[in-house]
């Protein structure tokens, strides 16, 4: 039997989810857990403004899945690291079974 999580991973963990629930959170993740981008770049694609973009962000940093590192005056992001890359990739092919009526699956 596998141990039961402590009050500070649960806590950790949902506050990662709730930073996942929204839309356009979710949508800078999927980009993020492919690639590094800036401001700009993640503001065209999700056509989404840029200081809407930014607000998101700053969020996703302070949650712990998103880091940064500067290219001259530019701050590029990306996702933090292999977990949460997984997490995304995880959660989008769980909605894919849920819209697309694929057969689920088991390990």
């Amino acid at each position: 039997m596998q141990e039961q999580p402590t009050g500070a991973q649960v806590e950790a963990a949902t506050a990662a989810f709730r930073m996942l629930g929204d839309a356009t959170r979710l949508r800078l993740m999927w980009l993020l857990a492919h690639g590094e981008y800036d401001v700009s770049s993640l503001s065209r694609a999700l056509a989404v403004t840029r200081p809407s973009v930014s607000q998101h962000l700053a969020k996703l940093r302070l949650a712990g899945l998103v880091h940064t590192r500067r290219d001259g005056r530019r701050v590029l992001y990306r996702a933090r690291d292999a977990h949460v890359r997984a997490l995304i990739s995880e959660a989008l092919f769980h909605a894919d079974h849920e819209v697309s009526g694929i057969p689920r699956h088991d390990d």
